[in-house]
């Protein structure tokens, strides 16, 4: 198998493999990014079923959560879970949506999704900076307190995922030249560039 990322290939344990099949289950290929969790994944599967369970608790629909994952990575500066979630978001929404989140403006979201994509920013970008003012503005667009809490859980380990990816070297994988819409590729002009093949199992 090849590098991954800036590590050498994980080794080729079960919980790896299935990983991997998971991957190419839901797109065809396996993942940069799995290749590297690859070398604890119990790790990931932690990771994501926290994430599960903070999603759960925000009441986050698919849309929201795509709102809430581009705008966090874009702040990030993440291109990998830009592009992964903007393209997701892109279903949920339309390419030009998808693509605005990712540069920071959310002319075409509701109010309550505009206050999701403001707040996560923050989160990723300056969480110390935030103020009182900040959370008010989530209640007012109708989130309560368990919810923020859970919104700020969800964010800060996206935050976290993709702090990994990137320092580890995980680029975004080479088809999203393909799968990704024009719009959300225009749109991510940060963080590692797309990968030039894709990753092979060899």
């Amino acid at each position: 198998m090849n590098e991954a990322g800036f590590l050498a290939a994980p080794p080729l344990t079960d919980e790896a493999l299935r990983m991997f099949d998971e991957d190419i289950a839901e797109t065809g290929h396996v993942m940069n990014n799995s290749r590297l969790w690859a070398h604890r994944p119990g790790l990931a599967a932690g990771l994501f079923e926290l994430l599960g369970e903070a999603g759960a608790a925000a009441g986050l629909d698919f849309r929201e959560r795509g709102v809430l994952i581009a705008a966090c990575a874009s702040a990030a500066g993440d291109s990998y879970c830009a592009l992964a979630w903007g393209s997701r978001l892109a279903e949920a929404s339309d390419a030009d949506t998808a693509a605005a989140v990712l540069r920071g403006v959310d002319a075409g979201l509701t109010a309550r999704e505009r206050a999701l994509a403001g707040w996560v920013r923050k989160v990723a970008g300056r969480p110390h900076g935030t103020v009182a003012e900040d959370v008010q503005e989530l209640r007012d667009a109708g989130w309560d307190d368990p919810q923020v809490f859970a919104i700020t859980v969800f964010a800060a380990l996206r935050v976290a995922f993709s702090t990994v990816n990137g320092a580890l070297g995980a680029r975004p994988d080479a088809a999203f030249r393909a799968t990704a819409p024009p719009a959300v590729l225009d749109a991510v002009t940060y963080g590692r560039p797309i990968e030039d093949e894709t990753s092979k199992l060899s």
